[in-house]
């Protein structure tokens, strides 16, 4: 018995943050994003929370999978953003959903996040413990981001993602690869808690900088061009495949500069590689789900294509995935 996916959905939220309106943020320009990051807008959630978004994700996924929220045995939510410690995200989006017969709960890998999940997923169905899982990526990373900050602030966007993976017969992942660096992962770094602060004093509010993003653009650029190629590479062997074979690569859109160098290192036409960095920024957890139910809206996808998805960033972390549909 392997496992399938059935069905993808995404949900972004309404409000687009421009280039231009970072202008009256941050010493910065149109051109200047464009040329280092091949961003030109992205995404920022108002009123909505990270469960929110990925509630609204899980139940396109549901429909497109034609599956009711009762059927999910488990949940598994991918992100860095959730909206508290607990409940946990899955257990806010089982509550929303109705889903009564499902175990939830959160996994934090960041921007490999949703490929982790897969993986996992794959596992547990493989197991005979559950025959129906849920997916998401979802974040809404403008809640840790420092406006001020003209290198992270540039990046980075909200939204979320969701898929419906199921026991099949006809198997669909095909291979799966995880990996992480955690000695290095103090260059992409959000810190979630004071720890040098006396939990019997009087603690002051803090400043958004002080749990913003904060990276290290160049090394993150380096781990990402070298170590996204090795989880693919990987990924391949263990499917028993090559390039050739694949149908579609499907990145985590981090920065267009390393999308291309993926292109390079494969010699792949842009047209086999998926990209929405420009409209959506990166979305951390949520950027393959969010490509991969794009592909689906406009038809992209189709029965028998063998898709390359591949993770990497926060942690740090690198993931890949190859799957059948």
């Amino acid at each position: 018995m392997g496992s399938k996916i059935t069905g993808f959905g995404a949900y972004l939220p309404p409000e687009t943050l421009t280039n231009s309106r970072l202008e009256g943020l941050v010493n910065t320009n149109d051109e200047w994003i464009v040329q280092r990051t091949g961003i030109r807008e992205r995404r920022i959630a108002r009123g909505e929370g990270t469960a929110a978004l990925a509630a609204k994700a899980a139940r396109r996924a549901l429909a497109d999978a034609g599956r009711s929220p009762g059927e999910l045995d488990l949940i598994i939510a991918a992100t860095v953003t959730p909206d508290c410690f607990t409940p946990s995200a899955a257990c806010l989006v089982q509550a929303e959903l109705g889903a009564v017969n499902a175990a939830a709960f959160d996994l934090s890998a960041a921007c490999s996040g949703f490929v982790y999940a897969l993986d996992t997923a794959d596992s547990f169905i493989r197991s005979g413990k559950f025959r129906t899982v849920l997916i998401l990526g979802a974040e809404t990373l403008s809640r840790i981001i420092d406006y001020t900050d003209r290198s992270t602030c540039i990046l980075f966007g909200d939204g979320a993602g969701a898929a419906v993976v199921e026991a099949s017969e006809e198997n669909g992942v095909l291979s799966t690869y995880l990996w992480a660096d955690g000695a290095s992962g103090h260059v992409l770094r959000a810190q979630a808690l004071p720890q040098d602060e006396n939990p019997f004093g009087t603690r002051a509010p803090r400043e958004i900088s002080d749990r913003a993003v904060s990276m290290a653009g160049g090394e993150v650029l380096r781990f990402s061009l070298s170590e996204a190629p090795k989880a693919m590479d990987e990924a391949l062997r263990r499917a028993g495949l090559t390039i050739a074979d694949i149908d579609w690569v499907v990145p985590h859109q981090a920065n267009k500069r390393i999308i291309s160098g993926i292109i390079r290192r494969y010699h792949l036409p842009e047209d086999k590689v998926y990209m929405n960095i420009d409209r959506f920024g990166n979305t951390s957890s949520a950027t393959i789900p969010i490509c991969l139910a794009e592909m689906r809206e406009h038809g992209l996808l189709a029965s028998g294509q063998r898709l390359l998805l591949v993770g990497f960033g926060g942690g740090l972390t690198a993931a890949s995935a190859v799957i059948a549909l």
